[in-house]
């Protein structure tokens, strides 16, 4: 299983990490963390010598009940991070994570290599066509309604079901527009209570029925520090016992904001599997 990033086929067949880089003052773990170029460089240059695969760029935080942000402030926070991580680490795999096609299309001309959209190309009608124009993997991730109002929007008969008509109607959207590489996120925590992750998580084996690659991102969310009754700085081990099970249950990449203890669990799990 490969997708092709920047001409290049990255074999995903064995699971890879993707780390996350927030260059947002919100995010619910690290918001703000990052205020300086060598911060962001140094928090980069970390992830990549501890084995991530790629690095996933966001700058508009989409947690619960999240502030709206303009276009134009989310370009100018996320623009000049991809271009000094390209800078300094030319060979960076860059996600960009935006629902925003205008921000996708300067992102991928200055060098990033994929789109990771929460929204699955429901947030812009133009999305879909840019990113088949562009050519690029696309990761379309299972939500209801926006960061906003997702919360409320979490009444399922059967909640699995009906995600897998989802990605079958978002799945023949992004075909229709050229779109070859895509990568499915079961969106763990968006429009989902605590009890409708595990169950998702239960079954996730099921997504891949599609046969495409599977992106899971769970690390230090709520449906893990708040089973724990913990918070998000303390839920590392949680969110390793999560990757565990998703892995066994089919992922392909792991989000994370801790790359070196992915890395692990994923060795750890190829000795099983």
């Amino acid at each position: 299983m490969t997708i092709n990033c920047q001409g290049n086929l990255v074999d995903i067949s064995s699971p890879r990490v993707m780390g996350i880089l927030n260059s947002t003052p919100n995010s619910f773990y690290d918001g703000g963390k990052y205020r300086s170029d060598l911060e962001f460089l140094g928090q980069v240059e970390k992830m990549l010598d501890q084995g991530a695969s790629f690095i996933d760029i966001g700058a508009y935080s989409s947690k619960p009940d999240a502030d709206w942000v303009s276009e134009e402030e989310e370009l100018q926070r996320i623009l000049p991070v991809a271009n000094l991580i390209l800078k300094e680490f030319p060979n960076t795999l860059i996600s960009i994570d935006t629902f925003r096609s205008e921000v996708a299309k300067r992102a991928i001309n200055q060098g990033a290599a994929m789109i990771n959209d929460i929204s699955a190309g429901l947030l812009d009608p133009n999305m879909l066509e840019v990113v088949g124009q562009l050519q690029v993997p696309y990761i379309m991730m299972h939500m209801r309604g926006t960061p906003k109002t997702m919360a409320k929007l979490t009444d399922y008969k059967d909640i699995v079901l009906e995600m897998n008509f989802y990605f079958s109607e978002r799945i023949a959207a992004a075909r229709s527009f050229g779109i070859k590489d895509i990568i499915l996120d079961p969106g763990y925590g968006f429009a989902k209570t605590m009890e409708q992750n595990y169950e998702v998580l239960q079954k996730q084996e099921l997504f891949k029925f599609f046969e495409l690659p599977l992106l899971v991102g769970v690390s230090r969310k709520s449906m893990i520090y708040k089973l724990l009754d913990i918070e998000a700085r303390e839920a590392l081990n949680g969110t390793s016992v999560v990757n565990t099970i998703a892995l066994t249950k089919g992922a392909n990449i792991l989000r994370v904001h801790d790359v070196k203890e992915a890395v692990e669990v994923i060795t750890i799990v190829k000795q099983l599997l």
